[in-house]
């Protein structure tokens, strides 16, 4: 994965990470003290959470599609609204659905790359 991404190719390397299970480049994506939301309502607030809360996405074995509709930028940070689903399996062997808009904030680093700062797959909910 090279160091240099548009806020897009952030989302993109998401679906990538989740796809292939890579749990270690998706944490990569992530300021270390970012915040992501792994439910509505639900924040996990440091980098051990995070990865408990991506590997749990992983776990359902699934297939996340994501678009990304819109693009806010100003200066260093980047409003990122992305549609999604994902369909996988879960622990008990039943099919797992889930579709929902996110909104996503991303900070541009020093070294030029940008990295999630708030996640949120639930968007407004």
């Amino acid at each position: 994965m090279s160091k240099i991404m548009t806020p897009k190719e952030v989302l993109n390397s998401v679906v990538e990470g989740i796809n292939t299970g890579d749990l270690n480049s998706l944490m990569m994506l992530y300021e270390t003290d970012a915040y992501f939301a792994s439910q509505p309502g639900q924040l996990a607030k440091n980098p051990e959470d995070i990865r408990q809360s991506l590997r749990s996405f992983i776990d359902l074995k699934g297939k996340l599609d994501l678009k990304v509709k819109r693009i806010l930028q100003a200066s260093n940070l980047a409003l990122v609204i992305s549609e999604w689903s994902f369909s996988g399996t879960g622990s008990d062997g039943n099919p797992v659905n889930m579709t929902a808009k996110s909104a996503d904030v991303l900070r541009k680093q020093p070294d030029g790359s940008w990295r999630f700062v708030i996640d949120n797959p639930w968007g407004t909910d």
